[in-house]
């Protein structure tokens, strides 16, 4: 609903020509990245994992919880996550790897090299 809202007559050019123009500006940025690099990598959110139904009372801190994510599919990107670790409560951490348009195949290995080279994605979290 809010989809059909946003293009409709008068307000097409305040909200989704905005969005498209920023939506420009990310790929911009990504594209400027990936001149010297191949892959990048970072965190898949900004906090450490949380117990499953522990922000449903609060959808904004849910909706941030994506933020990592949002920029990466935006610009219409390959990325993945992985294991990278544990907390101090035992919930697992994510390692994001985005790769270029059509470059899954470095993303891809990457994320095999690392997995090679640790043991994150053989243990499980705690729960309770």
């Amino acid at each position: 609903m809010i989809g059909t809202y946003a293009l409709s007559a008068g307000y097409y050019d305040a909200y989704y020509l905005k969005a498209q123009k920023v939506r420009t500006l990310i790929k911009q940025d990504f594209e400027k990245a990936f001149e010297s690099v191949d892959v990048l990598v970072c965190p898949t959110a900004p906090t450490t994992a949380f117990k499953a139904g522990e922000k449903t009372a609060d959808p904004l801190s849910m909706y941030l919880s994506d933020l990592m994510t949002i920029p990466v599919n935006l610009a219409g990107l390959p990325g993945l996550s992985l294991p990278c670790g544990f907390d101090d409560r035992g919930l697992p951490i994510g390692l994001q790897i985005v790769a270029n348009v059509l470059r899954e195949d470095q993303m891809f290995q990457v994320a095999y090299a690392y997995e090679q080279a640790t043991e994150w994605h053989q243990q499980a979290p705690k729960i309770g």
